[in-house]
Formats: C-alpha cells, sequence, structure tokens
C-alpha cells in the first residue's frame, strides 16, 4: 500500500479547501440551510460545473473525472470541514454507485452525465428509519427492512401500466430536493418476496416530499410518500442482488462519510485550539495549562487515529468494493466508527473548553456537536457499526457447545 497522496489528489484538497473557506463560513452556513433547498443552489452550480465533485467517482464516458472513491473521499473531507451543506453525499456516494452498477445502458446513459454535472441531484429513499442497515452498515440487510408480507415499507405491484409504489420512507437524506429517487420497495409477496430499486422522478403524480425538523440542519431530511406512483425498475432483471448491491456501496459510502467527519472533526479541534490560545484566565492563555494540554492532545490522537483509519478505508475499497486487499473486511464501518468517535470527542471537548459562551446554543461549537450526534443517529450508533463489523469478520462465533463443560475439563 502506497500512503503517499498523488499531486493531483494533494490539489484537489487545497482547491476545494481554499474555495470552501471563502465561501461557506458559519454565517453562510446558517443562510444556506435556511432556504428551499436546504443549500447554496448557486455554490452548488460552481462546485459542479468548475470542480467537477459529483462526477469524481464516475468514469468518462459518463461524463465523470475518472477519479476514484479516494479523491470522492478527500472531497468530503474538506466539505465536512465546514459542515458545508449540499447534495454531494446523497448524490455521488449514494445515487450515483447503484445506478451504475444495476442501471441498463440507456439507463446510465440518460442519467450519470446529469449527475456528474450537477444538473441532476439524486437520493435513495429506503423505508422507515433504516438507512444504515439498508445499506448492510448496522446489520444483515437481507432481511425484510423493505417491508415484509404484503404491507408495511413500501410495496411494489406490476400491472399492465408497469410498476406502481405505495408506501413511505421517513429520514431521506435531501429527499425534498432531489431531482431523482431511487426507492427501496418490497414486491413479490411472502411467495417471492424480495427488494428492488426503483427510478422517481421528483414530478411524479402522487409523489409527496416534506422536508422535516432536523436535529442537524446541514443535513436536511425528508418524509417521502407514495401513493400509487408510476415508477421504473432500476436495471432489466428483477432476480439481481439488490441487498448485495447496496452492501457495497455502504461499504463505499462509509469510508466517504468517515472522511467527512475527520474532516468536521478537525475543524472543530482547531477552533478549539485558537480559543484557547486567545481566552485568558489567572492572567495567562488557559491553552498554557497542563490539564488543557492534556485534553487537546488526547483529542488530536484521536482526530488522528480516526484520518489514518478513513484514508485506508477510502484506499480500501476504491478499487472493488468489499473484495479488496484487505480481504474482504467490513473497514468502512469500521472506519466510519472511528471517525464519528472523533467527532463526538472533538465537539464536546470543543463546547466544554470555551466555557460558558460554548454552551450557548446559537455558538458555532454546536454545529458540529449536532453534525457528530445526528451522523450517529442516522449511520450507527457507533457500537452498532463496530458489532456488525466484528459479526462479517466472525470475530465471536455464534455457534455453542452441544454438550456441557464439566469442571474437571476445564481444570
Amino acid at each position: 500500500m502506497d500512503a503517499t497522496f498523488t499531486a493531483e489528489q494533494d490539489e484537489i484538497r487545497r482547491t476545494l479547501r481554499e474555495f470552501v473557506a471563502k465561501r461557506s463560513g458559519p454565517d453562510e452556513v446558517r443562510a444556506a440551510v435556511r432556504t428551499p433547498a436546504g443549500y447554496d443552489t448557486a455554490l452548488w452550480a460552481t462546485l459542479s460545473g468548475q470542480l467537477g465533485l459529483p462526477g469524481l467517482a464516475l468514469p468518462g464516458a459518463y461524463g465523470g473525472v475518472g477519479c476514484t472513491v479516494t479523491e470522492l473521499a478527500l472531497a468530503c473531507e474538506e466539505s465536512g470541514r465546514a459542515l458545508l451543506p449540499s447534495p454531494l453525499f446523497a448524490t455521488a456516494a449514494l445515487a450515483a454507485p447503484l445506478i451504475l452498477a444495476l442501471g441498463t445502458d440507456p439507463q446510465r446513459a440518460a442519467l450519470l452525465p446529469p449527475l456528474a454535472r450537477g444538473e441532476l441531484t439524486a437520493t435513495l429513499a429506503v423505508p422507515g428509519t433504516g438507512l444504515a442497515t439498508a445499506l448492510g452498515l448496522t446489520g444483515d440487510n437481507r432481511g425484510d427492512w423493505a417491508g415484509g408480507g404484503r404491507a408495511g415499507g413500501v410495496q411494489a405491484t406490476r400491472g399492465e401500466g408497469g410498476w406502481r409504489l405505495y408506501g413511505q420512507a421517513d429520514q431521506v437524506l435531501d429527499g425534498h430536493s432531489a431531482g431523482l429517487l431511487l426507492v427501496a420497495a418490497h414486491t413479490g409477496g411472502f411467495a417471492r418476496s424480495r427488494t428492488l430499486l426503483f427510478l422517481v422522478r421528483a414530478d411524479a403524480e402522487g409523489l409527496v416530499r416534506t422536508r422535516r425538523t432536523a436535529l442537524d440542519e446541514t443535513r436536511p431530511q425528508a418524509r417521502v410518500e407514495l401513493r400509487d406512483v408510476r415508477a421504473e425498475l432500476l436495471g432489466a432483471d428483477t432476480a439481481a442482488d439488490i441487498p448485495g448491491a447496496l452492501a457495497a456501496v455502504g461499504e463505499r459510502a462509509a469510508a466517504v462519510l468517515a472522511a467527512e467527519a475527520v474532516g468536521a472533526a478537525d475543524r472543530a479541534l482547531e477552533r478549539t485550539l485558537d480559543h484557547a490560545g486567545q481566552r485568558e484566565q489567572f492572567g495567562r492563555a488557559i491553552g498554557s495549562f497542563q490539564a488543557v494540554k492534556h485534553r487537546l492532545a488526547d483529542v488530536y490522537v484521536q482526530v488522528q487515529a480516526a484520518r489514518s483509519a478513513a484514508y485506508y478505508a477510502a484506499w480500501a475499497v476504491a478499487g472493488t468494493g468489499t473484495e479488496t486487499e484487505t480481504g474482504g473486511e467490513p473497514v468502512g464501518g469500521l472506519a466510519l466508527a472511528q471517525a464519528l468517535e472523533a467527532l463526538r470527542t472533538a465537539a464536546s471537548e470543543g463546547i466544554q473548553l470555551h466555557g460558558g459562551i460554548g454552551f450557548t446554543w446559537e455558538h458555532d461549537a454546536h454545529l458540529y456537536f449536532k453534525r457528530a450526534s445526528a451522523d450517529d443517529l442516522l449511520f450507527g450508533p457507533v457500537h452498532r457499526l463496530r458489532a456488525r463489523a466484528a459479526e462479517r469478520s466472525g470475530l465471536f462465533p455464534h455457534t455453542m457447545p452441544t454438550t456441557p463443560v464439566t469442571a474437571t475439563e476445564v481444570a
């Protein structure tokens, strides 16, 4: 493994950091999340048109830049530093890889180029609140999370007019503003139960989208209701391994999310260090006290460890998903767990070390604390990410001895 970034990768980071620092400070972030779209559409057009962020990990044949998940992760690390509200993650890390992996040639040709240019945004809609389960991050995604039996979740039926969807998804990232929804739905009833993915346009009749009040305003969520909505099957084969494709995308998305969380944690630590060097108590900067130094040093070590894990995960999944030189180990979920933990620690310590002003709800430190808490709820929690990784790795065998163990045998 070569851990050195290329000149191109370093340039992506440098350019994006300078650009975001000028255009997306805390005040701009607060203003952007209160717009109908939930993000600055002009800034998104620039990020897409001039920097090509949505197409970083898409092949050149479909209008993409032709890079890998590593470059996308580095871009998201920089956007995470500023908590930049944008449809980048939902579009580039969730929807586009699924279309690339499962779509037919006409579907790829029609959808991927506008996604790469940022002219079309997309997201993944799964029933209920099971996004982490659907992506295989916190549990086996071959269960009935899409709507088991004949009711619940999102149901798909096929008639003379094509496929129809009925149901509801409660936590859809950027669901109120995305131009295209990839909806996971259950079909086949009990006899031929299976999960399929469908394409639903934003203007589809019977589609109702409601933006929800979210703990983290910088990552908008929506409730999506499908009332007998006409949909197009993603791909041409109803026997496709949808859970397997979702798990592969989930591993990549986890690596990208881990890098994003590391960027946020690093920036939260920087802000705390600046404050500790300026705020004085007993005639000296609080950053000069040994107790404060120890706390900041612990946060620094945790952030750097999370950064190493995130970079390794991005490198590992950049090739063929989970079947890489890691031997198929769930590195994305483990990196995400470590990064979310580092972000929560950095944000919490930031609030504590800012003193009384840090506890005011309007302080910028709370933006990072909300991101840490919301991501832990949406993609975790951390202990479930680690438990799932341990389960997939076979760390703790589920089988127990069939005969009792005697005291003599123990001795």
